[in-house]
């Protein structure tokens, strides 16, 4: 098979790093001309278009930021649909609405193109290191179709269900895990802080008791070590997924208390610190606190 990608950057540039490592000719489309630079030093094949990277391509992942872009990439003018041989696969692994990968596979309906609705979990290592969770949901043919070349990006791959949606449910449940393990850690950092506990000290316990886990564990060294940019972790992408998952929960009527309190801390630090990554929402209250968490 050859392969592609759509969305080059932190996330997708892992997943064209292993493609390629695993001996698939890879093109790919990014709107970010160093992107479009690195993917070509990796050895990939820079296109100007989607539609020329379905020219391309057996299987295209698509690892874009939003639905609407989603919806384009496939759809559009330039998008995969109006090249690729029928037969096609493309993997969303973009995390976005249930509502807007179903509403692209009822528009791919007669493209003669197969969906598979894979979002992923493992952040930027996980991408770079091909070690990515992936949450699938096609039929069980078309996951057997694909599955070399999701093993390529993924040591974990869960057939979470059938239909188009299915896959971005899932991980609408975890990112309101993942937020709400986030935000707990940032106020136990301030709290810590604040009560002149050293960064390390805090760590050491925490990774080594039944609350320690890897979205902690993580958590916690970046803050201790000051890293709040160039994680590959940006806050503007899990603000924009606990969007989805109160979407969701507001749509089928379910609470969630503290998914949206998760929210609103992580809808404070985008405010503040637009560029900045997850953890550091962490600054916002030891600015209120007035003491700061070192290692």
């Amino acid at each position: 098979m050859k392969a592609g990608v759509i969305g080059l950057g932190d996330m997708g540039s892992g997943l064209a790093k292993n493609l390629i490592a695993n001996g698939y000719e890879t093109a790919g489309y990014d709107l970010s001309p160093e992107r479009m630079a690195a993917f070509s030093a990796l050895g990939g094949d820079a296109k100007t278009n989607p539609a020329e990277v379905g020219a391309h391509a057996d299987i295209v992942y698509v690892m874009v930021m939003n639905g609407a872009q989603a919806h384009d990439v496939v759809m559009g003018d330039d998008g995969l649909a109006r090249t690729m041989a029928k037969g096609g696969i493309i993997i969303l692994t973009a995390t976005i609405k249930p509502s807007e990968v179903r509403a692209l596979a009822t528009a791919m309906k007669d493209t003669g193109l197969e969906l598979i609705d894979s979002p992923v979990s493992g952040g930027f290592p996980g991408a770079q290191n091909g070690t990515l969770t992936m949450m699938a949901a096609a039929p069980d043919a078309l996951m057997q179709r694909a599955k070399p070349a999701m093993q390529a990006v993924s040591s974990t791959i869960h057939h979470v269900g059938s239909k188009a949606g299915d896959g971005q449910v899932m991980k609408s449940c975890l990112q309101s895990i993942i937020g709400a393990a986030f935000s707990a850690t940032f106020e136990a950092a301030a709290l810590a802080a604040k009560a002149g506990v050293p960064g390390q000290v805090l760590y050491d316990v925490i990774s080594t008791s039944g609350a320690g886990c890897g979205v902690i564990n993580t958590a916690l060294e970046y803050i201790i070590d000051r890293k709040f940019t160039g994680t590959g972790s940006s806050i503007t992408t899990m603000h924009k997924d606990l969007t989805i998952s109160l979407d969701m929960a507001e749509e089928l009527g379910v609470p969630l208390f503290t998914a949206s309190t998760a929210m609103q801390i992580f809808h404070m630090g985008k405010a503040k610190y637009p560029e900045g990554d997850n953890w550091i929402c962490t600054k916002l209250m030891e600015e209120a606190v007035g003491a700061e968490l070192h290692r």
